[in-house]
């Protein structure tokens, strides 16, 4: 039997939602604090997937100056109806829900239209069209009473992009005492099928279900809930925490499911909650996920719309990248906003030109920074980078990202005699902690780090000399979400900061290649 390998988005790409249309697939995944916003993929399989844009793409549309990196952006869902694409989603400050808001574009692939708010509470907002032509938006929030959460819902007028009428409150999930949230809602031979996500998006993490006979409810628990998780399975799993689930069908009647999860190495993992896909059966009850097997596999037999023959492009696809187009690959993201005052083509053609703005990676502010998902625990990035700093403050270079206080760089800069240096610091807890140094004979270098399951190797090469040089190992377990806390997975990146104050010259970064080890 023809199978494919799970996870379908690999790297940081949690909460993942689909949609269909016609032959065509369609997901979204959270972004947080990442800039642009809310990235959409296509596929034609539901296995190999392409980038297409963001819907958050344009200066000013939403706010995320100020935020850590795990709030911003969090679980949007993404639906097709009538030729309009509706995607909805939520901006989360210090853990909570602080707006939620709608985009909708003729073309998946743009432009969307700006964000519209909508007058609702919490977090998770899911759109659900039922037969009728009528809308509804379902959401989780604190729960007055029942609960630590519940899952609500409210209609939607399509023209005005505004909700109306009376809430419902739907459910207080399976699990009582823990929080529900990730509220989906599919209707199959006229019975409403409530799918959600309980036990927190950590260990406990799980797809549990309730249905009714009518859209507002009330909900009754499927017993068989949770129907999807890997709580109860021992550390050797290769996957875990698994859930959120968003629900699809194929042209040819099956039924697929996109769900997180991670894949740890002994207890942490570093790239982040990844995009699984899992068949999904239709029985008396409901919906069984995978019925083969009960859990999420790193090997799974391929949709029968795949013919064994996966089409699209791999969104994992590695090289050297040269910065000579015009604008930055859809693979690369900036902090909280648009950086093109302070990242941007050489004028010579060829490379980046950063400048040295005051703002330091620890910031929450937008540094020159640019960075792309890990997407394998081995890997090999590297850079060619020119800079010479007036003074020990301003550096450039390569960073291991986790969030704005658990990070690591190796950066050229200058010792207190002005003389050119590499220098590879980590940073935990709002505490920098040089690792390493090494002397220059000018402002030019080839940087690199290596991962496996033992940790991140920096390397440094000056040009010419022939041979590379290793500073540190930093263990694996220092960049996972473990260590670090928060929502996300390493990044890899390229950044130059003056550490508080400009400065008048800028780093230049020949190229920049990302390979699987």
């Amino acid at each position: 039997m023809p199978t494919f390998r799970n996870p379908v988005l690999p790297g940081c790409h949690p909460d993942p939602s689909i949609c269909r249309a016609g032959a065509d697939f369609y997901l979204v995944t959270s972004s947080f604090a990442y800039y642009p916003g809310i990235p959409v993929f296509h596929s034609r399989d539901l296995v190999r997937w392409r980038r297409l844009t963001h819907v958050l793409n344009r200066p000013g549309q939403l706010p995320l100056e100020g935020l850590d990196v795990s709030d911003g952006i969090w679980a949007p869902t993404i639906r097709h109806h009538d030729g309009t694409f509706y995607v909805v989603s939520t901006l989360a400050r210090n853990r909570q829900g602080s707006l939620t808001f709608i985009a909708t574009a003729d073309d998946p692939a743009g432009p969307w239209s700006d964000p519209v708010p909508l007058d609702a509470e919490g977090i998770d907002p899911s759109l659900f069209f039922d037969d009728d032509g009528r809308c509804w938006l379902t959401a989780c929030r604190d729960a007055a009473e029942g609960g630590p959460g519940e899952l609500w819902m409210r209609e939607l007028d399509l023209e005005l992009l505004k909700l109306i009428g009376p809430t419902h409150v739907l459910w207080h999930g399976a699990v009582r005492g823990a929080w529900v949230e990730a509220p989906h809602l599919y209707k199959r031979d006229g019975v409403y099928h409530l799918i959600a996500a309980e036990g927190g998006t950590e260990s406990n993490h799980s797809v549990t279900a309730a249905r009714s006979d009518v859209v507002t409810g009330p909900y009754v628990t499927d017993p068989r809930s949770p129907l999807l998780t890997h709580r109860h399975r021992g550390p050797d799993e290769p996957i875990h925490n698994v859930g959120h689930a968003d629900l699809v069908e194929t042209p040819d009647g099956e039924t697929w499911a996109v769900t997180l999860g991670v894949r740890p190495i002994e207890g942490t993992h570093t790239l982040g909650r990844e995009v699984f896909l899992v068949p999904v059966a239709w029985g008396a009850h409901g919906p069984v996920f995978a019925p083969e097997s009960g859990g999420v596999r790193l090997s799974e037999r391929l949709p029968s719309i795949a013919s064994g023959r996966p089409e699209g492009d791999d969104v994992a696809a590695a090289g050297r990248v040269h910065f000579d187009e015009p604008v930055l690959g859809l693979e690369w993201n900036s902090l909280r906003g648009p950086v093109d005052d302070r990242v941007r083509p050489s004028a010579n053609g060829g490379g980046l030109e950063l400048d040295l703005v005051p703002e330091p990676l620890s910031s929450t502010g937008v540094p020159a920074f640019i960075g792309r998902r890990q997407q394998h625990v081995r890997f090999r990035a590297q850079t060619r980078i020119s800079f010479t700093a007036a003074r020990p403050e301003e550096e450039a270079g390569v960073a291991v990202f986790q969030n704005q206080d658990h990070y690591a760089t190796l950066a050229l800069t200058a010792d207190l005699d002005g003389r050119p240096q590499a220098v590879l610091t980590t940073r935990e807890a709002g505490t920098d902690a040089p690792l390493a140094t090494a002397p220059l004979s000018a402002g030019e270098a080839l940087l690199a780090v290596e991962g496996d399951e033992a940790g991140y190797t920096f390397r440094l090469q000056e040009p010419g000399a022939g041979r590379w040089i290793t500073l540190v190992t930093v263990e694996r377990s220092f960049f996972s979400t473990e260590r670090a806390g928060g929502f996300v997975g390493v990044y890899l990146g390229l950044y130059a900061t003056g550490n508080g104050r400009a400065g008048d010259g800028h780093a230049h970064v020949h190229w920049f290649e990302y390979q699987p080890g």
